[in-house]
C-alpha cells in the first residue's frame, strides 16, 4: 500500500514539475516579448533625447529608462503577470518601483563607468553599453519582478493536493498511536489527543 501511495506521489511530482516548467518557459516568453518591446522604447527614447537636447549621456539614458519602466509596468501587469495576485497593487506598484530603481542604477552604472571611467563616449559605444546594462539589470529585474512584485496565486487544485498528501502522511500516525493506546480517537484542531 505504501508503495501504491509512493508510485502516485512520484508520478503527481513529475506532473506538477512538468507543469511548473511549461508555466516558467511561458512566462520567460511574455516577459522577454514585453521585455524586448521596452527595450526598443528604451534605446529609441534615449537617442532620441541625445541626439536633440544638449543632456550628457546618463542623464538622457536615465530619462530613457523611466519611459522603459512606465512601459514595462503596464506590459507586465496586463500582459505577463495577468493572472497573478492583484489584491495588493499598492504594494506591487511601490516593490515594482523599488526593484525598477535598483535596476535603473544597475543599467545607468554600467553606462556611467564606460562613458566617465573609459571614456567611452561616441554614439556607437554609448548605445552598446546602455544594451549591456539593459541586459545585466533585465536577470535582475526577471528574479525580482517574479519573485516579490507580482506573486503567484496558487490555484485551488494544487491546495487541495497538497492537503491530501499532507492527510496521506498524517494518517498512518494517527492510526499508531491510536492502535498503541485505545482510549484515543483522533486529535483536534489544536492537535490535542481528545477521548
Amino acid at each position: 500500500m505504501t508503495k501504491g501511495r509512493t508510485g502516485g506521489s512520484s508520478s503527481f511530482s513529475g506532473g506538477a514539475l512538468r507543469r511548473q516548467m511549461e508555466q516558467l518557459w511561458r512566462e520567460v516568453i511574455k516577459f522577454g516579448a514585453v521585455g524586448g518591446a521596452g527595450l526598443l522604447v528604451n534605446l529609441a527614447v534615449f537617442n532620441l533625447v541625445r541626439e536633440t537636447t544638449e543632456l550628457p549621456v546618463v542623464r538622457a539614458s536615465v530619462i530613457a529608462t523611466i519611459v522603459a519602466i512606465v512601459f514595462n509596468y503596464i506590459g507586465f501587469r496586463y500582459f505577463t503577470y495577468r493572472d497573478r495576485d492583484k489584491s495588493g497593487q499598492t504594494r506591487e506598484m511601490g516593490l515594482f518601483l523599488l526593484f525598477s530603481a535598483v535596476g535603473l542604477v544597475i543599467e545607468n552604472g554600467i553606462l556611467y563607468a564606460a562613458t566617465y571611467g573609459f571614456g567611452w563616449d561616441s554614439p556607437l559605444q554609448s548605445n552598446f553599453f546602455k544594451f549591456f546594462g539593459i541586459g545585466v539589470a533585465t536577470l535582475f529585474r526577471f528574479w525580482s519582478y517574479r519573485t516579490w512584485v507580482f506573486r503567484t496565486v496558487v490555484p485551488a487544485d494544487a491546495t487541495v493536493a497538497a492537503a491530501e498528501r499532507f492527510l496521506e502522511e498524517q494518517g498512518p500516525r494517527d492510526a499508531g498511536a491510536a492502535a498503541r493506546d485505545p482510549g484515543v480517537t483522533g486529535t483536534g484542531a489544536s492537535g490535542r489527543r481528545m477521548r
